[in-house]
């Protein structure tokens, strides 16, 4: 049994057994966030891109957790120029980690550190985890390729962005969702910033018109799976 914990954002805390994985961990300076950098430990972090609101407070995580950030190449060698471990893929490589596979898809965006440099090329994530698939987007807008996510590895969990202006809005996540076929649907990135507050209660009504299930998870809310 597996427990996926919403941080806020973009960010999640995933358990399995012995290892705790963290996704984009965006806390300091995050209004939505309940925790901060130093009440998360994680085994493994996963950073989908190089934004600020996206790589977060990994390379902090990292150093107190003596965990391992897995995520691009160029990503990568900017953590560990700062200290931190990591683990470089890139987009269509999978890897087997100790807690599960994991495996970096496409994602319609931008990636560059604060300074400004190139951060990589963005990306998207499913890892599988307790015998679960789970499809993190990243910030992406919408691609018909999403279909062939969802048929090369079937997905279980879904989290997909829905805030607009930066990523895919409402009615192209819901776009997304028949595009994926998942079994269940998680919303994230929205409400952050007023640039991307939106009614996710309208997401959920879209999606369930569509015949698919989905929950809202508030910040701090746990889902076993």
């Amino acid at each position: 049994m597996g427990k996926l914990t919403y941080l806020s954002h973009s960010a999640w805390l995933i358990e399995s057994g012995k290892h705790t994985i963290a996704i984009d961990p965006f806390l300091e300076g995050n209004p939505m966030a309940a925790l901060k950098p130093a009440n998360v430990k994680a085994d493994f972090i996963v950073v989908t891109h190089a934004h600020g609101d996206h790589l977060g407070d990994a390379i902090p995580i990292a150093k107190a957790s003596n965990g391992t950030i897995i995520s691009n190449f160029e990503i990568v060698n900017y953590v560990t120029a700062q200290g931190a471990k990591g683990h470089p893929m890139h987009i269509g490589g999978a890897h087997e980690f100790p807690f599960g596979k994991v495996k970096l898809t496409p994602a319609w965006h931008g990636s560059s550190f604060p300074d400004g440099s190139y951060g990589g090329t963005p990306a998207g994530v499913v890892l599988s985890v307790e015998g679960k698939n789970i499809y993190h987007t990243g910030d992406t807008g919408l691609f018909s390729d999403m279909r062939l996510i969802g048929e090369m590895t079937p997905i279980d969990i879904f989290l997909v962005n829905i805030g607009d202006n930066f990523t895919m809005g409402i009615d192209d996540a819901v776009k997304a969702v028949e595009f994926v076929q998942p079994k269940l649907t998680i919303p994230m990135h929205y409400k952050t910033f007023d640039v991307i507050d939106v009614n996710p209660q309208e997401f959920v009504s879209k999606v369930k018109a569509k015949g698919f299930e989905v929950k809202l998870l508030e910040v701090g809310e746990t889902l076993e799976f």
